[in-house]
């Protein structure tokens, strides 16, 4: 084959593959809760058309320190399980260590109104999504962790399945981490903040089978114990969930691994 008509094809082959390519959008969302405005990645996958009867979505929230472009520049592959398994995907900008929740202390920490309402209302609007809880999941990793079970347990209205990879899901052992006294106030002045909005302190909110739920942890992670724990409350409540154990620690390495088992859950049930 000429040397022409090789540039030819490898050019026609980038075009189709460009075509059939997820494509990711930056949303800005005005918060009027916080009034600001916030950025949002949006991972749409390959097939997406206004035309289609609509897309279920995941929520997928970042962990302390990080930011709403932490997943697709961290574990890009995320872009091609979005393609995969057809779903739209979302990435808020949980402002570093807000911990989703609408903080008691500090009235500009509202990310638990923001998240489970005006996002959600903006993303359905925006696209073309199925706008029902049946449709519709959140996850994250570590602060997201506990961000996904916080807002999923509270607003089950909103979603009908939650994860969790490594998630800080009791954080009243960590009073001067991550900037939690400046979400919740000092632990010995207002233990009662920490101890209302911790998620493993969350279960009698969950009725049965409601809410689906995967979480996981590696066995070497400073939240493993954590999590272990919320295993077996869950357990003694008689609350289906899956629940995996496996070697690991806190870092992307492991998330990019869950995140595959994770989506499987996901995908499942938005089929079911």
């Amino acid at each position: 084959m000429k040397k022409g008509n090789i540039l030819t094809l490898l050019l026609t082959l980038f075009i189709v593959i460009g075509a059939f390519a997820s494509q990711v959008d930056t949303l800005y969302v005005q918060s009027g809760s916080m009034n600001k405005s916030i950025a949002n990645l949006v991972i749409l996958p390959d097939s997406y058309t206004e035309q289609k009867q609509g897309y279920s979505v995941l929520y997928l929230l970042h962990g302390a320190g990080g930011d709403h472009t932490d997943w697709v520049t961290k574990v890009s592959a995320i872009k091609q399980y979005a393609d995969a398994y057809n779903m739209i995907i979302v990435c808020p900008d949980g402002s570093r260590t807000s911990w989703y929740f609408d903080s008691p202390v500090d009235p500009s920490m509202r990310y638990e109104t923001y998240v489970s309402e005006e996002l959600v209302q903006s993303v359905d609007k925006k696209y073309n999504t199925l706008a029902n809880r049946k449709s519709r999941a959140i996850t994250g990793l570590s602060m997201g962790g506990h961000g996904a079970f916080y807002l999923a347990f509270r607003h089950q209205d909103v979603w009908g399945a939650a994860g969790s990879m490594s998630g800080g899901l009791d954080i009243r052992p960590f009073p001067e981490n991550w900037d939690l006294s400046q979400r919740l106030g000092d632990y010995a002045v207002n233990p009662d903040q920490w101890e209302d909005n911790t998620v493993i302190n969350m279960v009698h909110l969950l009725k049965k089978d409601n809410l689906k739920l995967i979480f996981d942890c590696g066995i070497n992670d400073f939240f493993y114990v954590a999590n272990n724990r919320m295993h077996q409350k869950l357990m003694e409540r008689n609350i289906p969930h899956d629940y995996i154990e496996r070697p690991g620690s806190h870092n992307w390495d492991y998330w990019a691994n869950a995140i595959q088992y994770q989506l499987m859950y996901f995908d499942a049930f938005f089929k079911s």
